[in-house]
């Protein structure tokens, strides 16, 4: 039952007590979904900064990226930029801006289902296309994708070892709009990998097939059209048990089951399974790199230079934006950037041994 009426915690509540505790997963999507259609999560005033609203340098050198890889590709025509989750379209703005120095101008696309997002990316890109999905993405021309914390925030299935076997961790309701996390009776042992198998009592094990669906549909795209797709995100490359659940809000770490749908859940994503998906497909498949050795290789030191030079004023804020996304203790190691690429298409810079 759907309760569609019902304000989120009541809903999710009342269908739990007519059917009985929800897997992580629903319990992620629904909160997700209320999340992010509700309002704008993004800068000082939301809950949470991304890597393009940190510094322009960002959306420029993976524009150029881009770029580089169409260019040394044999320049295909009507290529299409797309991207996923694109937040309030900075990324993309400061993308388009450098491959159009570099004299690509591609379609933008974006994949997007937040009414309130929606707006502030039609604000700075009003060409731009929307998208409920990626079915409906144009099936001709290649695609030049970028997914920038779009696969963190998709459902994840949580599986918990007891002292029974491997269950499915689900969530139920306390007091009040209060939820909790619990092993389940659902059994899952065929679920875990061998590797995994005899991992504690305790142990979680993290499985998204939102992301394995997401990624393989990306790969058969760019198998059939041309092209290449960027991902950049939090993640490990698996198999490895942990609980990586968490919740963000006024950039600071809440519990996940918490005044639900007023934070931003997350996991970690398993870039081995990301990678197994675009390989599946036919693809090439190239890192995952540590983003700060991706944007260092792409020369965001000589971009951080020039940007010092040009604004002399704003040379302290360059440098410590140019630290945030590079240095291995902020967001240059635990980032990491992978890219799968159509096999008639050229390695793509950063990625370059």
């Amino acid at each position: 039952m759907a309760f569609p009426d019902l304000p989120l915690a009541q809903r999710l509540k009342a269908q739990i007590e007519a059917g009985g505790p929800i897997s992580v997963a629903h319990y992620m999507a629904e909160a997700n979904a209320h999340y992010y259609g509700t309002r704008d999560p993004l800068g000082a005033a939301g809950d949470f900064i991304t890597a393009p609203e940190i510094s322009q340098m960002f959306g420029e050198l993976v524009g150029l990226c881009l770029a580089d890889v169409w260019q040394r590709s044999g320049r295909r025509a009507a290529p299409l930029y797309v991207e996923l989750g694109p937040g309030r379209g900075t990324l993309a703005v400061d993308a388009l801006r450098a491959m159009e120095a570099a004299a690509l101008a591609p379609k933008p696309h974006f994949v997007e289902t937040s009414p309130v997002l929606r707006d502030r990316q039609r604000a700075v890109l009003p060409t731009v296309v929307h998208h409920d999905d990626i079915e409906t993405l144009p099936d001709t021309g290649p695609l030049l994708i970028v997914a920038n914390e779009f696969f963190d925030a998709l459902p994840t299935r949580q599986i918990v070892r007891t002292d029974k076997g491997w269950r499915e961790r689900v969530v139920i309701a306390e007091d009040g709009e209060q939820f909790s996390a619990i092993a389940g009776y659902r059994a899952m042992d065929g679920a875990i990998l061998p590797a995994l198998a005899d991992s504690p009592v305790g142990s979680i094990v993290e499985i998204s097939p939102a992301a394995a669906t997401v990624a393989l549909a990306l790969a058969n795209r760019i198998a059939r059209q041309g092209g290449i797709a960027l991902i950049v995100d939090y993640g490990y490359v698996g198999p490895a048990a942990g609980d990586t659940l968490q919740a963000v809000r006024d950039h600071e770490k809440v519990d996940p089951f918490a005044d639900v749908g007023e934070s931003d859940l997350t996991t970690h994503v398993d870039f081995n399974i990301i990678g197994n998906m675009a390989r599946q497909a036919g693809l090439q498949v190239f890192g995952p790199v540590g983003q700060g050795d991706f944007l260092k290789a792409l020369g965001i030191d000589a971009r951080a230079a020039q940007l010092a030079r040009q604004s002399p004023e704003r040379a302290d804020d360059v440098t410590a934006a140019r630290m945030r996304l590079v240095a291995p203790e902020q967001m240059g190691a635990l980032f990491k950037v992978m890219a799968f690429v159509h096999p008639d298409w050229a390695v793509p810079e950063g990625f370059l041994q």
